[in-house]
């Protein structure tokens, strides 16, 4: 029996050794002054996606019928942003809401006078230059809440890679720049970590961004302006 529990332990420590060595081949040393940069690096795009709420709010003397008109309401919604090529992946509905209306009077009680009914969507617009002609053809057939956009990139990968070369770049500089300092050199990098990043949104602006004549009307204009997307990376640098 000693036996036995003593090749289980010859076992034992023959697994573990390989797992301990590994640890050991994984973790680096450095023999110069290590250098800890943290650096950012950005990119900017012309937003190619708006998001925009667009629904109805309708009133009547009853729930019921609060909610009827909004339906019928809605439907014409949504057949005008199925004719203008909205896809159903891109429609979105974010708010129903059923709520009681009260006319208040000095030391009376309330009294009920109504319901109001909301329903909302948020649509995804693809072709900003046409999201004003939409939205106003949604007006005319019975949207009264509109709020947004959103302006947002769509596949912003190629945008946060260029904003990781550049920090890369950043990064590299100014390691130079400190080992020049120092009377020293850069001798490699030793570690590089992604820690933050994102989009940095332009400010929010109100829904009618501007109105121009065409012809003998105005419209709806959004102006997509510019996206900053930014990536910071942590970087270890040896210095000798």
């Amino acid at each position: 029996m000693k036996h036995v529990w003593l090749a289980a332990l010859i076992g034992a420590a023959s697994i573990a050794a390989p797992a301990t060595a590994q640890q050991t081949a994984i973790a680096q040393t450095i023999s110069g002054t290590r250098l800890d940069i943290s650096a950012t690096g950005e990119a900017t795009r012309v937003p190619d996606v708006a998001i925009i709420s667009a629904g109805v709010v309708t009133k009547a003397a009853t729930a019921r019928a609060a909610l009827s008109q909004n339906a019928t309401q809605m439907e014409r919604v949504r057949a005008a942003l199925k004719r203008a090529g909205i896809e159903d992946r891109d429609i979105q509905t974010s708010t129903i809401n059923l709520n009681p209306e009260y006319r208040y009077a000095e030391n009376q009680a309330p009294t009920l006078t109504g319901y109001s009914a909301t329903n909302q969507l948020n649509v995804r617009f693809r072709d900003i230059a046409k999201s004003g002609d939409i939205l106003d053809a949604l007006v005319a057939q019975g949207a009264n809440s509109i709020s947004g956009p959103n302006l947002t990139i769509d596949k912003p990968d190629e945008a946060t890679d260029e904003a990781r070369t550049k920090a890369l770049g950043v990064g590299r500089a100014r390691a130079e720049q400190y080992a020049r300092a120092l009377g020293m050199r850069v001798v490699r990098l030793v570690s590089v970590s992604e820690s933050g990043g994102g989009y940095a949104p332009p400010p929010p602006m109100p829904m009618a961004v501007m109105a121009q004549a065409r012809g003998e009307r105005d419209y709806t204009k959004i102006d997509p302006g510019e996206q900053k997307l930014s990536v910071t990376l942590g970087m270890v640098f040896e210095l000798q």
